[in-house]
C-alpha cells in the first residue's frame, strides 16, 4: 500500500482529462495536478523550452512526495528526453506510448491518424513508437494548432460551430487516407471527443491519449501493490501557474464539480 499521491501534469487543462478518468478508475488516489496555464501553449514551443519547462514542474511535483508522474500533454509525452526519465526517482509515464499501444492493437487495416500540437507530430515519435509495435503500420499526422486555445477558453459545447469547422478542416486529409483508428495525441483533444467523432462520421476507432494513460497507470500501480487504501476517498489538489479564474471555469465544466478550494497558484522559473 502507498498513499502517496499520483502527479498529473499538463500545459493548461487538457491533462484535466487524465485526471478525471483517474479520478473514476482509482477513486482511493490522492493527486497532485499542475497545469502550467501561464506559459501554455507548449505546442508552437521549442524542444528545448518545453523540455526546460517539463523539469520546473517535475521538481515542484517531487517536492510534493509523488509516488508516480503521469506527463498528460502529447507534447511533454513526445519531447521529453529518455536520460530525463530514467534519471526520475519515480516511475513515470506520458500518454505517448500508452496511445501507441492501444492504437496498434486496435487498428485492423495498419492504417492509423494522429491529431495533436504543432511540437508532437513534428516530433515523429507517436510513429516511431507504433511501428516498433507494427513495423507495417502507417500513420498519418496533422498538427490541429488553434484546437487547444479553443479548448482553453472553454469552447466545450458539443454544438459548437466554431470547433465543428475548424475539425472539418483539419481532419479533411485524415479522412482521405482511409485510416480506421485516430489518436487524440494531445489531452486537450479529449475534451472534443464527440464532436471529433461525429467529424470523422463515426467510421473510425478513437484513441483517447489521456484514457489510455489513466488505465496505464491503473495496471502499473495495480502490478506492483503501490495502490494506496482504496477505502478512503481520494483527494486532488490543484496547482497552476497563472489564471485560477478560468481554470477554475473549465474545470468545473468538466469535472463536474467546484474545484476552487483545492486549487493554488504556483509560479515557476523564477
Amino acid at each position: 500500500m502507498d498513499n502517496r499521491p499520483i502527479g498529473v501534469f499538463d500545459s493548461g487543462v487538457g491533462g484535466l482529462s487524465a485526471v478525471r478518468r483517474l479520478e473514476k478508475l482509482l477513486p482511493g488516489e490522492d493527486i497532485v495536478y499542475f497545469g502550467d496555464t501561464g506559459r501554455m501553449p507548449y505546442g508552437t514551443r521549442s524542444r528545448e523550452t518545453i523540455i526546460g519547462y517539463s523539469k520546473e514542474i517535475i521538481a515542484f511535483l517531487l517536492e510534493k512526495d509523488v509516488k508516480m508522474l503521469v506527463a498528460a500533454c502529447g507534447t511533454i509525452s513526445s519531447n521529453l528526453p529518455d536520460s530525463v526519465v530514467k534519471a526520475l526517482p519515480v516511475p513515470y509515464t506520458g500518454v505517448m506510448l500508452p496511445a501507441a499501444q492501444v492504437a496498434a492493437a486496435t487498428t485492423s487495416n495498419g492504417r492509423i491518424g494522429l491529431i495533436g500540437t504543432t511540437a508532437t507530430v513534428r516530433s515523429g515519435l507517436f510513429g516511431k513508437a507504433i511501428r516498433s509495435i507494427r513495423p507495417e503500420t502507417k500513420l498519418f499526422g496533422k498538427a490541429c494548432p488553434l484546437l487547444v486555445p479553443m479548448v482553453e477558453e472553454g469552447l466545450l459545447e458539443e454544438d459548437n460551430e466554431i470547433v465543428r469547422l475548424t475539425l472539418e478542416m483539419y481532419l479533411s486529409s485524415i479522412k482521405k487516407e482511409n485510416v480506421d483508428t485516430l489518436i487524440l495525441g494531445c489531452t486537450h483533444f479529449s475534451l472534443l471527443y464527440n464532436q471529433v467523432d461525429r467529424v470523422m462520421e463515426s467510421k473510425v476507432t478513437l484513441v483517447d491519449a489521456a484514457g489510455a494513460a489513466a488505465q496505464y497507470v491503473q495496471s502499473f500501480l495495480t502490478e506492483r501493490d503501490m495502490l494506496g487504501d482504496s477505502s478512503r476517498k481520494g483527494k486532488t489538489r490543484f496547482f497552476v501557474s497563472s489564471e485560477p479564474e478560468a481554470f477554475c471555469e473549465t474545470a468545473q465544466k468538466f469535472l463536474g464539480r467546484s474545484i476552487s478550494a483545492d486549487l493554488r497558484v504556483q509560479v515557476l522559473g523564477k
